[in-house]
């Protein structure tokens, strides 16, 4: 009996080391080249940055994503942008994507300061328009409460809010989300996902080939993972730092995009919409038959491009509510 435990345990373990080993080839052979430039932020530390589309008289569009994510989830949209004549600007936060790691602990406060780092060294000039998907609704909070002055409007696409992450009805799946998070790391370090990148879990936005590529790539590697996790765990401190600076002005345009069905999921539409009712130039926008991540993808970014449009005040003054 002990014989036959035995080989079977050999062979998962052979299975297991193949798996892994198949990965490793597969991710070596494919990593992506990186898309835009690094840009020195002080102290011998830099960020990778991706922009396009042409400059114009209109405000740059920066695009902050969300847990896990990076300029490459962005692909589609800045895409879409740049054909609208839009020019918008995509980062990899610290320790995400090909920037490097950046100093702990990695909470709000930390990716604020870089973000505002960054745009003082790219050379875009401001007033911006910020567009922040998910959890990046407490960045565009926190940073556009430090920089009144650097904000022309924004965009939350299908975005947390500091006040609904500080509910009681948030708090269950904060913790979730943060355990999950956990074990995908682990996941992702131990080269689990490596044979998973050319699945549809190696994109779930849809992206065009290059972001897709970087997306794939990001996916499997266990230091992104491990950072990500690491934001997620400071979900709770960032939703503080982020409600205790200035509310959003009521005189910005505020545009929000959210994905999926409106019915049953009423309490949280309202909290995620409560900044555009605020403004008073609001637009709301259901987008009831996309995902949470393929509202960025190329079959749902003309929702964002319409929601940029507005806040840029170029599809009238009254508030919408397109579905």
């Amino acid at each position: 009996m002990l014989h036959i435990a035995g080989r079977a345990l050999a062979a998962v373990t052979l299975v297991f080391v193949s798996f892994v080993a198949v990965g490793g080839v597969m991710a070596a052979v494919h990593q992506p080249l990186s898309r835009g430039r690094m840009v020195e932020i002080g102290e011998g530390r830099a960020l990778r940055l991706v922009c396009e589309g042409p400059a114009s008289q209109r405000p740059v569009v920066w695009l902050e994503a969300g847990a896990f994510g990076f300029s490459a989830d962005w692909g589609a949209v800045q895409e879409a942008l740049g054909k609208a004549g839009w020019r918008s600007c995509a980062y990899d936060r610290a320790g995400m994507g090909f920037s490097p790691a950046g100093p702990a602990p990695r909470d709000g406060l930390a990716i604020v300061s870089d973000f505002e780092k960054l745009v003082a060294a790219s050379g875009e000039k401001g007033p911006f328009i910020l567009v922040g998907h998910s959890m990046a609704g407490l960045r565009l909070r926190e940073f556009a409460g430090r920089n009144p002055d650097q904000v022309a409007g924004l965009v939350l696409v299908d975005a947390a809010t500091a006040d609904a992450s500080q509910s009681q009805a948030a708090k269950p799946f904060i913790t979730a989300f943060a355990a999950a998070s956990r074990w995908a790391a682990r996941g992702a370090s131990l080269g689990l996902y490596k044979p998973l990148i050319y699945t549809p879990l190696g994109d779930k936005i849809g992206l065009p080939p290059a972001a897709k590529a970087e997306k794939r790539w990001a996916f499997a590697n266990g230091g992104h993972n491990r950072t990500a996790a690491g934001e997620v765990e400071l979900w709770p401190q960032a939703a503080q730092q982020a409600a205790a600076v200035p509310a959003y002005d009521p005189a910005w345009p505020v545009a929000v995009v959210t994905a999926g069905p409106v019915k049953g999921r009423e309490e949280w539409k309202r909290m995620q919409v409560a900044p555009a009712e605020a403004s008073r130039r609001g637009y709301v926008d259901h987008v009831e038959a996309a995902t949470h991540t393929r509202l960025l993808g190329e079959g749902f970014a003309d929702h964002i491009v319409k929601a940029v449009a507005f806040v840029g005040g170029e599809v009238g003054a009254s508030a919408m509510a397109p579905t």
